[in-house]
């Protein structure tokens, strides 16, 4: 096998034939039998063992209840068996040849240790709603954004000896991991094209629980790096004014509010506010204008 992938699943019934199949087309020509595919299922009920079964020539898969979807990613690394390895939720896709541009990465770059493409945001229907903002490799620029999409990343098994996916996160463990990855030296490999499809829907967590995320990658951040950077401060501030029922608007009233909250999150995890950070928030409410990206952007 040259390549692993793990597909963590529960109650995606409606999707993951989907991703199921995104895999299976790409493995043809030089890469035939050289995909293995896990599915580590959390016991679901909605028709997925069905669909599972059907696929059983296909894929490697179980189903039985786990602690959720970190403990799923971490049980299919580990029984994974590819030096090269990557992870794609069962409501996500990969794209036509992506597997086969990742390994090409890999062997253009002996010295990489991870390799991540560009990607799309789609809808239910499989319809892109947007491209997923993905950046030229940065350090610096990751503590402020996560730029890497998680299904268009790839990795070599040595990162692992790092650690695996830290089960204390339930929704930012992917950033998590490339971040820690990062700090502790990791080479990463932008390859400019397409390689998969993030899947937004009113089930998934990062939309059901935006403030929870936040909080959580806040806190992760805390950690790895010390403090906090400002662009999550103000990521923050507006998930609270969204789980609030609050619509995102240039005006000196919303703009107070995230003032007032961004200042609160910057005490909470920073323990101060900069100087120029109270300036730009301050400013943004004189004029009535400001940055507001639009909810889910954040």
């Amino acid at each position: 096998m040259r390549i692993s992938i793990v597909t963590p699943s529960y109650q995606q019934g409606h999707f993951i034939e989907r991703t199921l199949q995104s895999v299976a087309v790409q493995n043809r020509g030089a890469l035939r039998g050289e995909i293995q595919h896990i599915v580590v299922d959390g016991g679901s009920t909605d028709g997925t063992q069905g669909i599972l079964a059907r696929w059983s020539d296909r894929v490697t898969w179980s189903s039985e209840r786990d602690s959720g979807q970190t403990a799923a990613i971490n049980a299919g690394l580990s029984r994974a068996t590819a030096e090269i390895l990557g992870y794609l939720n069962s409501d996500d896709i990969y794209y036509d040849g992506a597997i086969e541009a990742a390994l090409e990465a890999f062997d253009r770059n002996p010295s990489a240790d991870v390799v991540y493409g560009r990607a799309d945001i789609i809808d239910t229907d499989d319809h892109v709603l947007a491209d997923y903002p993905t950046e030229e490799w940065s350090l610096e620029r990751l503590k402020e954004m996560c730029f890497l999409c998680q299904p268009a990343v790839f990795f070599r098994r040595r990162i692992l000896d790092r650690g695996m996916f830290d089960p204390a996160f339930d929704h930012c463990m992917d950033y998590e991991f490339w971040l820690r990855a990062a700090l502790h030296g990791a080479r990463f490999v932008h390859v400019p094209r397409k390689l998969a499809a993030s899947r937004t829907h009113a089930a998934t967590k990062t939309v059901r629980a935006t403030e929870k995320v936040h909080r959580e990658i806040n806190d992760m951040l805390k950690k790895h790096v010390g403090a906090v950077p400002e662009s999550w401060l103000t990521n923050y501030a507006y998930s609270m004014l969204d789980a609030r029922g609050e619509h995102r608007a240039e005006t000196r009233g919303y703009l107070a509010n995230v003032a007032i909250l961004t200042i609160g999150a910057a005490l909470r995890w920073n323990g101060r506010a900069s100087i120029p950070l109270l300036r730009t928030l301050a400013g943004n409410i004189v004029r009535g204008t400001g940055v507001i990206p639009q909810r889910g952007a954040s």
